[in-house]
């Protein structure tokens, strides 16, 4: 990771575009619906160290080589994190392709070397961002407090956000209908829901590039990861990061059956999964899957000249 994506909370803050033309008309565009004070600095003004105080963000924007080379010292003087448009090299951060769903923002970066690319990217990822997105993150952040109280096991309410993002109230909140969204997520809290886990056990395939779509989804949200043999290069591009490791040592029918039970999801993954593992499982009273991977290609024949 060459660089480290940061979100900047815009309430309240001040943030500053100095300059005219295109790039600073895109800027004004990508904040004109953000809670921020955003302020334009134009002429002489860029160039007054004190026009940059109590800012939150800054942002140059010329193609002027003289005016960048004057408006860039004043904005230092106020010890703000600022973006030089086209000019990476003066940034102190980038501004990524923006995926914007109100709270739910997805940002795609190139460390400044190819935005190209990063516009790229997020017109492929955006298709997969629901518009209601950011409604139902704001219906969960309402009442962050009454999920802490109700689930103040970690995992509990991970397992019960994940139940709900798939349920009734997110149902009714990609509908457009906040009203029964909200009643329905109340509900459910009030309700003292009972989360239920899951184990995938993910056959680790010959190459990496082989496993199966369910195969990445599943490692995607798991909770706890046990890394088999032959597994390691799976679960490093597709587990979560904050994903709990375990050893296949430590993987026994018991040991596997108390966190899904308290509603976490687990994959085993490996190369080759003890047989006797799922039946166990499922006698505990466990939800168990099995994903194989894909079959190897057929090498394409040798044409002869």
């Amino acid at each position: 990771m060459d660089t480290f994506p940061a979100f900047f909370p815009l309430a309240g803050r001040r943030v500053i575009i100095a300059g005219d033309g295109e790039g600073a008309e895109a800027k004004a565009r990508l904040l004109a619906g953000s809670p921020a004070t955003v302020t334009r600095l134009t002429g002489e003004a860029c160039f007054d160290p004190g026009a940059y105080a109590g800012a939150g963000l800054i942002f140059v924007a010329s193609f002027d080589p003289d005016f960048i080379a004057r408006a860039v010292p004043a904005a230092r003087t106020a010890g703000t994190p600022m973006n030089v448009v086209d000019h990476p090299e003066l940034s102190d951060f980038h501004t990524p392709a923006i995926i914007d769903r109100g709270a739910v923002v997805a940002a795609i970066g190139t460390a400044g070397a190819a935005p190209l690319l990063a516009s790229l990217l997020r017109a492929e990822i955006e298709t997969r961002v629901p518009p209601a997105a950011g409604r139902i993150a704001a219906l969960l952040g309402a009442r962050r407090e009454a999920l802490k109280a109700s689930f103040p096991d970690l995992a509990a309410r991970r397992a019960f956000l994940r139940a709900m993002l798939n349920g009734p109230a997110a149902d009714a909140a990609l509908a457009g209908d906040m009203e029964a969204a909200a009643a329905r997520l109340d509900a459910a809290i009030a309700a003292g829901w009972s989360a239920v886990g899951r184990i995938t056990l993910i056959a680790a395939p010959q190459a990496a590039d082989l496993i199966s779509v369910r195969a990445v989804r599943a490692l995607n949200i798991a909770d706890i990861v046990v890394v088999g043999e032959g597994a390691e290069a799976i679960v490093g591009q597709h587990a979560r990061r904050d994903a709990e490791h375990w050893t296949a040592d430590a993987a026994t029918a018991g040991a596997l059956a108390d966190p899904a039970r308290a509603g976490r999801l687990v994959a085993v993954t490996g190369r080759a999964i003890d047989a006797a593992l799922a039946p166990a499982l499922i006698a505990l009273g466990v939800t168990v899957e099995r994903l194989d991977p894909a079959p190897s290609p057929t090498p394409a024949p040798t044409l002869a000249p």
